[in-house]
């Protein structure tokens, strides 16, 4: 069936239904223009889960408590992942229904040794991450979030750019009357990577000579943060686009975000699972930082941090072995929740539209990812396609499918084929975005509301 010849999904909303979808969306709103970093993902959905009754699974550990069908836990990665576990009526070893996540996004981070003096500018440089086009993040008010550790151990949290009274910060772009040389350039080195340095001050520090105005910001962030030039080395803060998200379109249908990739799927299947209080399998949100540079290190999807806590659960639940884990796991169904590409009618050409995602026609199911001949790909069964179109279906939920883009366009990855290592199984969905990897990203509502609703049937569902 063409997508055209389906009903428009919106049609279910009209009238007061709408009601129910723009509040969700407004706490989403709420939820992106406070969470700008993975750290700030994970520390305030820990206060979301907290607050509805889930405990720290490394008191219960700590505390030799025994898990029971219907009791809530969360495990903390080093503040920058995070995993939830609502404790199923099955043994775990029949496997769980999991949505896994990533909460970093695309940014600027400030070097180690960011903070220099040229021409009476204070600067600071710094080192994007993950896949952007440069350009885009020039001429933009930037604010900068992060944390700074203190040899004695002393945490710092940094926000500077987000309230009204807030001073932002920028990076400069060549003047149109001078860039005759600049306009002949790919787009790729229209902005280099080393000239992605921040403007941060002009004043003089009273009474100093050399580096007058570097000494000055070293002053102002020394009395309002209380920390050092040194302590640069042991930060790790982040530039971001500065500003609320907000409703976006003349009908308010649509969300501008920073961070929508891959922020919108972890709200989403933080609130679905937040909504339930009794599942038949165990129900588990990963949150995960690294996606944008290859799921690497500690906090990424290629630690063990997952496997560890599962076992650390079974252990907590009497079920402990090494041969039940590899059953929970090898028998468990997880849905790669990571955004994918939105059609958009300025840029037909790089798209197939019958296998393209739509703004307004809700959860987007990709069966694979990779780039050109699926290189990268999880490339899900069909059987777990069908199984979810049922539970879908049976729910009410607007879904489709699609790839990311032609054949031979591009291509992108996700975490899927990590997870299907374990033999479980796995598909990639979420939200369409325009703008992915833009400093501001838009999603439609509609989407974002029909996808906590997908997640939510999935982990409900007593399908086996």
């Amino acid at each position: 069936m063409n997508k055209e010849d389906k009903k428009n999904p919106w049609q279910k909303y009209l009238g007061n239904k709408k009601e129910e979808l723009f509040d969700f969306c407004n706490g989403y709103i709420d939820y992106m223009s406070l969470c700008k970093t993975e750290r700030e993902c994970v520390l305030t959905s820990i206060d979301m889960a907290m607050a509805l009754g889930y405990r720290d699974l490394e008191e219960v550990i700590e505390n030799e408590e025994e898990l029971k069908p219907g009791d809530k836990v969360f495990i903390n990665n080093k503040d920058k992942a995070l995993a939830l576990f609502l404790i199923g009526e099955e043994p775990l070893e029949k496997g769980m229904r999991i949505i896994g996540s990533h909460v970093d996004s695309p940014r600027l981070d400030l070097k180690q040794n960011p903070l220099y003096e040229d021409s009476d500018l204070a600067m600071m440089e710094t080192h994007y991450y993950g896949g952007v086009k440069k350009y885009q993040w020039v001429t933009l008010p930037l604010a900068l979030h992060g944390v700074v550790i203190k040899k004695d151990g002393t945490k710092i949290d940094v926000v500077i750019g987000e309230e009204s009274s807030d001073p932002v910060v920028g990076i400069s772009d060549l003047l149109i009357h001078l860039s005759a040389d600049q306009l002949q350039k790919k787009a790729n080195v229209v902005i280099e990577g080393e000239d992605l340095n921040l403007l941060v001050g002009n004043m003089p520090l009273e009474g100093s000579e050399k580096d007058a105005v570097k000494a000055n910001i070293l002053n102002i962030l020394k009395e309002k943060y209380d920390f050092e030039e040194a302590d640069f080395l042991s930060a790790e803060i982040e530039v971001v686009p500065a500003g609320r998200a907000r409703e976006y379109g003349l009908d308010r249908s649509m969300v501008m975000a920073y961070g929508q990739d891959d922020r919108v799927c972890a709200y989403t299947s933080l609130m679905a699972l937040l909504d339930i209080d009794k599942t038949r399998y165990t129900s588990v949100i990963l949150l995960v930082d690294k996606e944008e540079v290859g799921s690497n290190g500690a906090t990424g999807m290629h630690s063990k941090f997952f496997e560890n806590t599962v076992a650390e659960v079974m252990d907590r639940l009497g079920e402990y072995s090494s041969l039940k884990l590899r059953r929970a796991l090898s028998n468990s169904k997880m849905l790669s929740a990571d955004v994918t590409a939105a059609y958009d009618p300025n840029y037909p050409s790089v798209m197939e539209k019958k296998n393209s995602s739509y703004f307004g026609k809700g959860l987007v199911f990709s069966k694979y990812t990779g780039a050109r001949g699926k290189s990268g790909c999880n490339d899900a069964n069909p059987e777990f396609m069908a199984w979810l179109r049922n539970i879908m279906d049976e729910n009410d939920i607007a879904y489709q499918t699609a790839e990311l883009g032609k054949v031979d366009q591009g291509g992108g990855g996700t975490i899927a084929y990590i997870l299907a290592e374990y033999n479980m199984e796995v598909i990639d969905c979420g939200v369409a975005l325009q703008n992915m990897h833009a400093p501001w990203e838009v999603a439609s509502k509609l989407d974002i509301y029909e996808t906590m609703r997908g997640y939510k049937a999935f982990l409900e569902s007593k399908l086996d």
